[in-house]
């Protein structure tokens, strides 16, 4: 369902690479990323999938790969094509992106010229890129990202993600562009 509404929002401008983000953690995002990335796989599409969670990864998990290399080997490693970071997953046409080793200032990683680049070489390399992000209203980075994509899904726990946090998470959002 969320594939197909993704579909129809993005009718003038195909959707090509988006974040994933919820309020506040614990709200199902990680899970919702990965499970949009292989529906979306499933269609054909050449997906990857991000893991740009660099405090609290979890995609190697949920895809039971290594977190050796990743988002971060691949931003500090400007000598290889970024597509030598990715892993294969058991899903025809998604590959993965693992966070990579944590680094001290992730912040200032993913609001590196060198992110914006890697970007442009994934955007060039597949049809799809899907960024899991933290939560927005916990650290800036889903809000430094945001810019550099052209969608935005925010996940919200039914019956446990508040109101007021969902209304903070989508402003602060939209005030990055």
């Amino acid at each position: 369902v969320i594939r197909t509404n993704l579909d129809f929002s993005s009718v003038d401008e195909e959707l090509t690479s988006f974040l994933v983000s919820s309020a506040s953690p614990g709200e199902g995002k990680s899970t919702t990323a990965a499970n949009l990335a292989i529906v979306i796989a499933q269609t054909g599409k050449k997906v990857v999938l991000i893991d740009a969670d660099l405090r609290r990864p979890v995609q190697h998990k949920i895809f039971n790969l290594s977190n050796n290399m990743g988002l971060t080997t691949s931003i500090l490693d400007n000598q290889t094509p970024v597509t030598i970071h990715l892993q294969e997953t058991k899903i025809n046409n998604l590959q993965l992106l693992t966070s990579g080793p944590i680094p001290p200032n992730p912040a200032e990683l993913l609001n590196s010229q060198r992110m914006t680049d890697v970007i442009k070489e994934f955007e060039d390399a597949v049809d799809v890129i899907i960024f899991d992000t933290p939560p927005v209203l916990t650290v800036a980075d889903a809000s430094i990202i945001g810019p550099k994509v052209n969608g935005a899904l925010l996940v919200i726990h039914t019956g446990k993600t508040r109101r007021d946090s969902f209304v903070n998470g989508v402003e602060r959002l939209s005030r990055t562009g």
